[in-house]
């Protein structure tokens, strides 16, 4: 059954209202995916603060045209598409999509709409291995520590050291009296 006018505009304003307010878009073609599988994968990004939805491509490109990506090149919209809109974390969606296709290679990174530009299937792919955000946190927090516990390993070897030194020298006096 076709869609209705202003069926098609309620969905062409929450695409336009979902890509304004994430910090990333991503495309993916889910042909292949049973319903079960596409359930799970939606469960799996709604727990990390990503939204998907399936909608026709000439309302999806409309609401891209409209907030300013003219030229969304062809293979990005090609074949069903699902978009995922990464709310919280810029790759957060194209890493759970990516981390799901290992598991189900039907599902295929198409593009992605990010920080203003629109990313190629590669540029996508590139986006989805870099590590996240609390990743590199951890890794900010390790380099900053490094220094700090070289520092007291030093120190430390050193007091160990001298207290070795003098418990040598007591050892050394109590034999010889």
């Amino acid at each position: 059954m076709p869609l209705t006018k202003s069926q098609k505009t309620e969905i062409l304003d929450a695409l336009k209202n979902e890509m304004q307010s994430a910090k990333a878009v991503v495309f993916a073609d889910y042909r292949g995916l049973s319903v079960k599988e596409l359930a799970e994968l939606r469960a799996q990004m709604r727990a990390k603060g990503v939204k998907y939805k399936v909608a026709k491509k000439t309302l999806i490109k409309l609401a891209a045209k409209e907030l300013g990506f003219e030229d969304i090149p062809s293979e990005v919209l090609e074949g069903p598409v699902g978009v995922a809109f990464g709310m919280e974390d810029e790759i957060s969606a194209a890493k759970l999509l990516h981390a799901y296709a290992k598991k189900h290679p039907n599902i295929k990174l198409r593009g992605a709409l990010f920080e203003g530009k629109i990313l190629s299937v590669a540029e996508t792919a590139q986006l989805a291995i870099m590590p996240g955000k609390e990743e590199l946190l951890g890794k900010l927090v390790m380099l900053l520590n490094s220094p700090i516990s070289g520092f007291h390993g030093v120190l430390n070897n050193t007091v160990s050291g001298f207290v070795r030194v003098l418990n040598a020298i007591k050892e050394k006096q109590e034999q010889s009296a």
